[in-house]
């Protein structure tokens, strides 16, 4: 029961949830650029925030960097944090946000890396997301944990959700 009841939970907030609105009337509003990497969410951030009729007005770029070898070519993810941390650490989301803030030239960027299930990868939990944001010479890192009992799908959507909430509270934080 408490499986369906998560899952329905996560069903009714993708109806409702207006949050790509909101964060593209901030960037269009200042003229900002935004660039994602995306990991675990496997493109789902970019799918959700290029739903929004002008989107490219604001969008750089954006990569979904599910392997490893792929964080590292395109993102400057070093090997030795790989090893060390693990894909789903801390330490890979900020070099994520770094690496992408060099390569595209954004104003703000987000990157998501995390373990979306049905099992556990790393040693780390099924939930389990870290979010780099951004802006300038500043990165955010912020450790998610949510209910293992959402499928695979929606807990890629909650993943997108907490990513885009965060993006939106560092926008408003800004007060642009």
């Amino acid at each position: 029961m408490k499986k369906f009841l998560i899952n329905l939970k996560a069903s009714v907030l993708k109806d409702k949830s207006n949050i790509s609105s909101e964060i593209s009337k901030i960037l269009l509003r200042n003229a900002l650029k935004v660039s994602i990497a995306e990991s675990c969410t496997g493109g789902l951030i970019s799918s959700r925030l290029t739903d929004i009729a002008g989107s490219s007005a604001y969008i750089t770029a954006n990569f979904v960097t599910y392997s490893n070898k792929a964080k590292q070519k395109f993102l400057n993810v070093s090997k030795e944090t790989l090893e060390t941390y693990g894909a789903v650490s801390e330490q890979c989301a900020r070099e994520m946000a770094s690496g992408l803030m060099q390569l595209t030239k954004s104003d703000i960027v987000l990157c998501t890396t995390g373990v979306a299930g049905p099992s556990a990868s790393e040693n780390k939990p099924v939930g389990l997301i870290y979010i780099a944001c951004a802006y300038k010479d500043s990165v955010t890192v912020k450790e998610v944990k949510l209910d293992e009992n959402y499928n695979r799908k929606n807990m890629k959507f909650m993943f997108s959700e907490a990513a885009l909430n965060m993006l939106l509270d560092i926008l408003k934080s800004l007060n642009l």
